[in-house]
């Protein structure tokens, strides 16, 4: 089983992948559970070294792992030199964890009351084709911390990154076998991730419809999930507030990532009174987005991913009936789209499931409550922002809208130093932030008797 990756920008070819079977990802499972033992059995400081050593190869890596994201992915060199950054920062960050996994003393009569957080064993870490890089680090780094073994699956359409990290890990001196990437399909793969026993746990980050299928896949082993899936988030304007920044910064909440990203705010709700200035001001913001070769610095939004994406996207504006206007977008070879705004109803296809693409639908609103009821509207509650010189209604809008990660007057979503997932159909537990590495651990609680 072989995919062939190619250039979204220009269409070349860049290289083949070999998937792996069902021998072989059972193969790579058993040897990470071997691996595991003896990882949880090192100290805490040799691991946390080891983890360093590993952000450190990947800092000298920067400027490698961001050329291939431009090859694999389309991201914008600036984008995937973030990216890149990103996985050092999050090694670095869950460094830390090995010597503070805390347990605990609970005050029991007749003699003493201890927690352990215990390692789960081998985790398996299913991620997208958004942000391959990015998205990996999130499950292997704190799992890694808390003393698992992780095998990886990357998406079939972007696994280069991920392969180059699995070299890092191994140049860095982690141990072979601890973490593995085992390129393949969610079929075969990401099923026997779900299936196999020693895998204790498996975090996925894609599609609703697939996490569900890997959610009730798991309950027949009572197995731990964490699932981040998609989203509808809204950006929800208020009269009060800084209209001309509200409207300068909007694409940036919705194109980054040529609209690929499950965070991004894909409505945009503006009061009423404020309707038509909005627009005027977000029409010259739109069509100021830098759409282009991704190797170009300047570039703010690449292509789409690969042309079967390219084509779903387009589904979704099949006519002009609801544009109200468009930015730009190249010509000739590669897989692009140019950003768009709609208009719909509120009951639109497009108002209501998720593109994963450059187009965000706007929409009038008349009062708070309106604006709380509508960003709610719907199965998904990811994401979201809110623009208000009230801090008062910026609280309780915030807490009115059933979302796990809301930002006031920015569109900031993820930190690696803070809790990141969703509400409803959004997704099952967090990632990131201080309490991640607890996530792939047990508490094993154990008493001892003085009398």
């Amino acid at each position: 089983m072989t995919h062939t990756i190619v250039n979204p920008a220009d269409e070349e070819f860049v290289t083949v992948v070999e998937g792996a079977d069902v021998e072989q990802t059972d193969a790579a499972i058993a040897a990470a559970a071997v691996a595991q033992r003896d990882w949880v059995a090192a100290a805490p400081a040799d691991r946390a070294r080891a983890l360093r050593r590993f952000a450190e190869a990947v800092d000298g890596a920067v400027e490698e792992l961001a050329a291939i994201e431009v090859r694999n992915s389309g991201h914008p060199i600036g984008q995937a030199r973030w990216e890149a950054g990103h996985v050092r920062d999050v090694l670095d960050y869950y460094s830390a964890a090995p010597e503070r996994l805390f347990g605990r003393q609970i005050p029991v009569a007749g003699g003493l009351d201890v927690t352990f957080q215990e390692p789960l064993g081998v985790v398996g870490v299913i991620t997208p084709w958004n942000f391959p890089m990015t998205i990996a680090s999130w499950g292997f780094a704190p799992a890694l911390a808390a003393g698992n073994a992780v095998v990886l699956k990357p998406a079939e359409w972007t696994p280069l990154t991920s392969l180059r990290l699995a070299e890092l890990a191994l140049e860095s001196g982690l141990p072979e076998g601890l973490f593995q990437v085992i390129p393949g399909k969610g079929s075969v793969v990401g099923e026997r991730f779900v299936t196999n026993e020693t895998v204790r746990k498996v975090v996925f980050t894609g599609s609703t419809e697939v996490g569900q299928r890997i959610m009730a896949g798991c309950a027949a082993q009572v197995k731990r999930v964490t699932l981040e899936l998609g989203g509808k988030s809204a950006n929800i304007v208020f009269a009060d507030a800084d209209l001309e920044r509200a409207a300068a910064t909007a694409p940036y909440g919705v194109f980054e990532n040529a609209g690929q990203d499950c965070c991004a705010r894909s409505r945009i709700l503006v009061e009423r009174s404020v309707y038509e200035r909005f627009m005027e001001l977000l029409e010259p913001a739109v069509q100021g987005v830098k759409v282009g070769d991704p190797r170009d610095e300047g570039t703010e939004m690449g292509p789409l991913v690969a042309a079967a994406h390219r084509d779903r996207v387009r589904e979704f504006v099949p006519d002009d009936g609801d544009v109200a206007f468009r930015g730009s977008a190249p010509d000739g070879p590669g897989f692009w789209f140019p950003p768009t705004v709609l208009t719909p109803a509120r009951d639109a296809r497009t108002a209501t499931e998720e593109i994963f693409g450059p187009v965000v639908s706007v929409f009038p609103f008349d009062d708070e409550a309106d604006a709380v009821a509508f960003a709610n509207a719907g199965r998904f509650g990811l994401s979201g922002s809110i623009w208000t010189r009230d801090i008062g209604r910026g609280i309780r809008v915030a807490r009115g809208v059933e979302s796990g990660n809301l930002s006031v007057n920015s569109h900031s979503s993820v930190r690696y130093s803070t809790p990141f997932g969703g509400f409803k159909q959004s997704g099952l537990g967090r990632e990131l932030g201080p309490d991640a590495p607890a996530a792939f651990t047990e508490t094993k609680n154990v008493f001892i008797a003085v009398d």
